[in-house]
């Protein structure tokens, strides 16, 4: 049932292909960071230099997370490519090609990864981050949490609140994993005070987003909108925001009916299909003109994307087929396949919310088995569930 509704959809959204091959589709915009040039110029001039296709492949997937533009994780696995298919790759190419499968959803095969990663070096910090962030996408507080543990010895204190207090967070430990959360971040502003401008700024800043980006998300779920609020600004502030922390301060303004924010957020940032959604959303609650062709464009991205055999995007695709399509359906075969995939609160969401559109309650029966094995705490989930079960 689920693979012919996901093949129905696909043959109403087939996309339109150019019959010019010199037709310009799409023109690159020119990049300003001249460190990131600089690094695949070297590259290319040595490209079996490991160092240079590290640093490069590094920077790259920093950029592909920036604007959520997926060519620079393929940027960034090129550079790996004396490396990639190598049966035992350095330790820092199997971190690397695991948070690159991480990026792709390739989980199972960036688990692989890590574990001979840390197999080689049990002292690898950002393996451990990994490992335990993976765990988390995958619905596994208990793992996220054990992988969680190694970063008291081998990270910062506020690097390991924050990984310690996302797994609680997601089994049961809401109402201690914020406070506790907070008051590390307050300890840490304090200590990090005199490395403003200094080595470690660029990198207490970071950490300052994750934490803050984790305690806006516990708040959240916990009802306290004030804080989450609060959080987000000051997330917001502490650096420049990537595309994730764009889309989630724009998913808490249309939870709060404040679409007119969202389109002055997002106006100028539609590469991103996650954010194009977003601003879409809001404009046809608004009303706005351009709404129709910003779902049209939406349509054409997905369509591209199941051409091209990517699914990494099916959360995305999923909650446009429930909201802007109105096709509660076809959006609920996409958030079970999605759901096969990953399981964070966000997704157990959008089941149970096309599960309710479509009047499917036995559709929801895996996320509320979820929610009961996990402890998972959240106000709208929970909202959702009454909705499900015919409470008032």
């Amino acid at each position: 049932m689920i693979a012919a509704v996901l093949l129905g959809a696909a043959l109403l959204a087939a996309p339109r292909l150019p019959g010019n091959p010199d037709l310009i589709l799409e023109r690159l915009p020119e990049r300003s960071d001249s460190a990131l040039r600089r690094s695949r110029a070297e590259l290319r001039r040595d490209p079996a230099n490991l160092a240079l296709a590290l640093a490069y492949a590094r920077s790259a997937l920093r950029e592909a997370r920036r604007a959520s533009d997926p060519r620079y994780a393929g940027y960034a696995q090129s550079a790996l490519g004396p490396w990639w298919t190598a049966p035992r790759p350095p330790e820092p190419v199997l971190v690397l090609r695991a948070t690159l499968r991480q990026y792709f959803h390739d989980f199972p095969a960036a688990l692989a990864d890590l574990e001979a990663a840390l197999a080689l070096d049990p002292a690898d910090g950002q393996a451990w981050v990994t490992l335990a962030a993976i765990r988390q996408v995958r619905g596994e507080p208990a793992l996220s949490r054990s992988a969680c543990a190694p970063l008291l010895r081998l990270s910062s204190a506020l690097v390991a609140a924050t990984c310690i207090a996302a797994a609680n967070g997601l089994s049961g430990d809401l109402a201690r994993s914020a406070p506790l959360l907070r008051t590390l971040l307050d300890r840490a502003a304090t200590a990090d005070t005199h490395a403003a401008g200094g080595p470690h700024a660029a990198a207490n800043a970071g950490e300052k987003v994750w934490a803050l980006s984790v305690l806006a998300d516990l708040d959240e779920r916990a009802g306290n909108a004030a804080l989450a609020e609060a959080d987000f600004r000051a997330a917001l502030a502490a650096a420049e925001p990537d595309a994730w922390l764009l889309g989630a301060w724009a998913d808490f303004l249309l939870d709060h009916r404040r679409e007119a924010e969202v389109v002055e957020l997002l106006r100028d940032r539609t590469r991103a299909d996650a954010l194009l959604l977003r601003l879409a959303i809001a404009g046809q609650r608004l009303g706005r003109p351009d709404a129709g062709a910003q779902v049209e464009m939406l349509r054409d991205r997905f369509a591209t994307s199941r051409l091209r055999g990517d699914t990494a995007h099916r959360r995305e695709e999923a909650r446009f087929t429930l909201e802007l399509l109105g096709e509660p359906r076809a959006a609920l075969a996409l958030a079970q396949a999605n759901w096969e995939v990953q399981r964070e609160p966000a997704d157990a969401r959008l089941l149970l919310e096309a599960a309710v559109a479509a009047g499917d309650a036995a559709a929801a029966r895996p996320v509320l088995d979820h929610l009961d094995r996990t402890r998972l705490e959240d106000v709208k989930l929970a909202a959702l569930r009454s909705r499900l079960r015919g409470a008032p």
